[in-house]
């Protein structure tokens, strides 16, 4: 997904990483929570708008990455078995 190393859960994207940060998809109001807290920023790929769905972290601690990518798969997986 825009040409960076990412993972998927049953052939669709939940996480990848861009420019030193690790981009999520999480439902919108856990984005804009995030990013109202300050842990994270809009993912606004080129100069387009924001995704609403995707948020840029940087999580200083391994173990905060993986809970992230983890809440992302459950996103989707969830989506999927709708």
């Amino acid at each position: 997904m825009l040409r960076a190393p990412d993972l998927k859960t049953a052939g669709r994207f939940f996480a990848f990483t861009s420019k030193g940060a690790l981009v999520v998809k999480l439902p919108a109001t856990r984005v804009d929570e995030l990013i109202a807290k300050g842990e994270g920023q809009p993912c606004s790929p080129g100069r387009g708008r924001a995704m609403r769905e995707w948020v840029r972290l940087a999580p200083t601690v391994e173990e905060a990455c993986a809970a992230y990518m983890v809440e992302a798969r459950n996103f989707v997986a969830a989506q999927r078995n709708r």
